[in-house]
């Protein structure tokens, strides 16, 4: 089973998104456990501040290096093996599905949710293991980006998603954006469903969906097809969708 801890000033934020749909699922087959913690409690200031000014002047306040430090080795206490500490930062490294995978492989993570101006320093280089960015844009705070990370890497345990291949098959994971899906009716307003697809023949539909995730990728993320690991078939598609596209 993965441990999930949060450190967070506003854990009731998470309340929903834990505890629904594949969240509360995951919880229920046992591949995941979450705990969020307000870290004010490890405070050790008698009014239980968490931040202060920053050294030098400017604006904000800062977040202060104990009560994290203090949390963090509260959640490591007895373990064999240090979780993973993860801090949300608009300065971080960009969250990839590639991460999401890397993640899904660890057994116990922590996530470090700041609010604030920043973070003091010493928390970055002496505490945490990894500094993350869901995008080039700035939150409130680190819960909303927290929650997506979480979702997107406790969808990928095992015996979480209904579908087996489901996530191996997903946007990003074949290094390629999906493929398009349809479902019933066949003909909807006069729209209808790709002849091939209805054809029954399983090696036409792979060909079928394996090209037109590669037209999908070309026409909207052109970037992914510079490391994306393509066979022979598909370098000789994409060949053909430049001359095509010119």
């Amino acid at each position: 089973m993965m441990r999930i801890d949060v450190l967070s000033l506003f854990p009731e934020m998470f309340e929903g998104v834990l505890h629904s749909s594949i969240m509360k699922k995951a919880q229920t087959n046992g591949a995941v456990s979450f705990e969020v913690t307000d870290f004010r409690e490890y405070s050790t200031d008698k009014h239980h501040k968490v931040d202060d000014y920053p050294y030098g002047g400017g604006a904000g306040m800062v977040l202060k290096p104990q009560p994290l430090f203090a949390a963090v080795e509260a959640l490591s206490e007895g373990l064999e093996k240090l979780p993973r500490v993860i801090l949300m930062c608009p300065q971080g490294e960009k969250f990839t599905q590639k991460k999401a995978e890397e993640f899904a492989a660890d057994e116990h993570l922590v996530f470090i949710c700041g609010h604030y101006e920043g973070y003091d320093e010493r928390i970055r280089q002496h505490l945490v293991t990894d500094e993350l960015s869901i995008g080039d844009f700035v939150l409130t705070g680190g819960e909303i980006a927290a929650m997506a990370i979480i979702d997107s890497v406790v969808r990928l345990l095992p015996n979480v998603l209904g579908n087996v291949d489901s996530p191996v098959l997903d946007s990003f994971s074949t290094g390629l954006l999906e493929h398009p899906q349809y479902t019933r009716p066949a003909n909807f307003n006069g729209l209808e469903v790709p002849e091939v697809l209805l054809s029954g023949n399983h090696a036409k539909i792979d060909k079928w969906r394996e090209e037109q995730s590669l037209l999908r990728t070309f026409e909207r993320r052109k970037d992914l097809l510079q490391d994306a690991p393509l066979t022979e078939h598909q370098q000789k598609f994409l060949v053909q969708l430049k001359r095509e596209k010119k």
